[in-house]
């Protein structure tokens, strides 16, 4: 099963939908996970990617880190002020994380693996 995307949809520091997929570029180094929020589903297509790599959920700032798919920063804003619930989430990222797929480039497209 393979996806492919024009690379220059996903120019650097950006994240966009392929499929099921939010797709990122961060400094032309590209990810693939899906885009989904282990939180309350929202969309990460939508989110951005932070300076160290991460991928940021749009709706309450949780962090993914691309390459393992579990999150490194629990929800933030008033979900942060719930007892444990970030480190619940974190938890629950190292048993199902998000599920990653291979990008590559020809220079061109995108293509997920």
């Amino acid at each position: 099963m393979s996806d492919s995307v024009p690379a220059a949809s996903v120019p650097p520091g950006t994240v966009t939908a392929v499929g099921d997929y939010a797709v990122g570029n961060h400094d032309e180094s590209y990810f693939a996970v899906s885009k989904r929020c282990r939180h309350l589903g929202a969309d990460l297509s939508g989110g951005s990617i932070s300076p160290d790599g991460c991928l940021v959920c749009p709706w309450h700032r949780a962090e993914y880190d691309v390459a393992s798919g579990r999150m490194t920063r629990g929800p933030q804003g008033i979900f942060a002020k719930v007892p444990g619930l970030g480190t619940l989430f974190m938890t629950l990222t190292r048993v199902v994380p998000l599920r990653r797929r291979r990008v590559t480039s020809d220079g061109t497209s995108l293509t997920l693996e």
